[in-house]
């Protein structure tokens, strides 16, 4: 019974969209990130000097409105190359591969390099809310959005594998 009202009035969908996130992507990029940013490093000394930004940022807009090309989201941002792919076998997929985008951004007169992406579960949430099936309405689409936000920071608070490899930029 509890169950079928969570069901129906839509309360587990960002906590789940948040765990499948962490334990079917995170989990296994997140300790990587910091090597492949070393290995970029000693490939392009002056291009890195910033060692805070060598962490994953995520960003998760609370519009749950995502941009496949970054750069046409922001000016400020531009694209500059791929860090080194981490390939393995998963869910019966052979050498599935994952990999992260490095972009320089300008804030101000400073420019950083950092790996950044979306969270991308807020894809799905944003695609509920324009199928009539779902029907999440905007209010509650931000609600799951802020849901999801919390429980992730939550998630990666507690894992220990995850610690300094990644910085939650949530923004509306």
């Amino acid at each position: 019974e509890i169950s079928e009202m969570s069901e129906k009035s839509k309360q587990n969908v960002a906590h789940g969209l948040a765990w499948s996130y962490y334990v079917g992507y995170l989990k296994i990029v997140l300790p990587r990130v910091k090597k492949s940013m070393e290995e970029f490093s000693r490939a392009n000394p002056n291009a890195l000097v910033c060692r805070e930004t060598w962490k994953l940022h995520i960003l998760v807009p609370l519009s749950c409105d995502i941009y496949d090309d970054l750069e046409k989201a922001d000016s400020n941002i531009r694209y500059l190359t791929d860090l080194t792919e981490t390939t393995l076998t998963r869910a019966g997929t052979k050498k599935r591969v994952y990999k992260h985008s490095l972009y320089a951004i300008r804030d101000e007169d400073k420019l950083w390099h950092c790996a950044v992406e979306y969270a991308t579960p807020l894809q799905s949430l944003y695609a509920m809310s324009q199928d009539e099936g779902a029907a999440f309405s905007r209010e509650e689409r931000l609600e799951q959005a802020k849901l999801f936000y919390r429980t992730l920071e939550e998630i990666l608070k507690g894992s220990k594998e995850c610690v300094g490899t990644y910085r939650l930029i949530a923004y509306e």
